[in-house]
């Protein structure tokens, strides 16, 4: 069986390090393993304007700023294919199939659908295009045939549901869809960065985020303005690490050789954690190496957007050839689909059979 990679996000906005750390960095690494045939990214407008139906000027120009962090953060299209979803319109007729297949209830019972809807406040009034997300994220991920999803932790019960769909599928129609495995990130601290405010997500719609393309001084002032321990006042007081937002920004991003070339009076990061612990170290002081420590990982990233910004037209034909890709493999996806139905009508007079 071909080993098929799909991920990808939708263009509310510039991406910020809490998709780098959850996702984008690991599918950089899984792109040039080797260890996958076809890897497809995708950019989720359609997903995207379920809750923006009314400003989709906002995702269409959000579309080249996604594009951009993904080619700066090191998606390659040579061995990526990256594509806008709703130029793949087989999508749409996947989804319309497996809405027969899940129950309201089960959609209701979703934690990340719960979760999204709270955040919205949709609570008296969900779009049925939000409230049916699972079953088109099922779509996008069986129409690729993929094995595997690289993902953040929220999204397991997404992968989850999709898994369901699967089976369904497969026990009534015959052994059709692909099931599709998460790939979480190898170090439990990426899984959800929280935003610099403490809130228990980072998002674009609370302004709690940094992004991949902030520059230098932007990085280092929302670095200084994270929360942190609230009951460490002074410099004495000994501090808390667990679920301080500067501590989870280090365990995701600090490797061993930041010390040497930053904090070189500390060897490492759980000397660092044990001395805030006692007491006696300052929240500037922690920032300060924090602040180093992402700008050190994001200058590269930084700068590699500049260069692709003043490659415009490439990255739009890069969009344009990646989109009718997806759209010729889906549309295989579909063609087996059909005919697992029976609904494959004029296919080889199918009608007489």
């Amino acid at each position: 069986m071909k080993q098929v990679i799909l991920t990808g996000d939708r263009p509310t906005g510039r991406l910020h390090v809490g998709h780098y750390a959850g996702s984008l960095r690991e599918r950089v690494k899984l792109q040039n393993s080797g260890s996958f045939d076809e890897i497809y990214i995708m950019i989720a407008d359609a997903q995207a304007l379920t809750d923006n139906a009314e400003h989709p000027e906002k995702v269409r120009q959000n579309i080249m700023q996604v594009a951009l962090d993904y080619l700066s953060c090191g998606i390659d299209p040579e061995k990526s294919t990256i594509f806008i979803q709703s130029m793949v319109p087989q999508l749409t007729e996947l989804s319309f199939y497996y809405m027969n297949l899940v129950t309201v209830s089960r959609l209701q019972r979703n934690p990340t659908v719960k979760s999204e809807i709270q955040m919205r406040n949709f609570e008296a009034s969900i779009p049925v295009g939000f409230f049916c997300y699972p079953i088109s994220q099922a779509a996008d991920i069986t129409a690729f045939g993929a094995t595997a999803v690289p993902a953040g932790e929220d999204q397991m019960p997404m992968i989850e549901q999709c898994r369901e769909i699967v089976h369904k599928f497969n026990a009534v129609y015959g052994e059709t869809l692909t099931e599709p495995q998460i790939i979480l990130p190898e170090n439990a601290s990426c899984c959800r960065l929280p935003g610099i405010d403490g809130k228990a997500k980072m998002s674009k719609s609370l302004g709690n985020c940094i992004y991949l393309s902030d520059e230098p001084k932007e990085i280092e002032r929302k670095v200084m303005s994270m929360f942190t321990d609230p009951n460490h006042i002074k410099v004495s007081d000994p501090g808390r690490v667990e679920g301080n937002p500067v501590f989870l920004y280090l365990d995701a991003f600090c490797e061993p050789e930041d010390f040497s070339q930053f904090l070189p009076e500390y060897s490492s990061l759980q000397e660092l954690k044990e001395h805030y612990q006692r007491g006696g170290l300052g929240d500037i002081k922690v920032k300060r190496f924090l602040s180093q420590v992402l700008q050190s990982r994001l200058q590269p990233i930084y700068q590699r957007r500049k260069e692709w910004e003043q490659r415009l037209p490439e990255v739009y034909e890069m969009l344009y050839q990646g989109s009718m890709a997806a759209r010729e493999r889906a549309e295989q996806t579909l063609e087996a689909v059909r005919h697992a139905m029976k609904i494959d009508y004029f296919t080889q007079s199918s009608l007489l059979q």
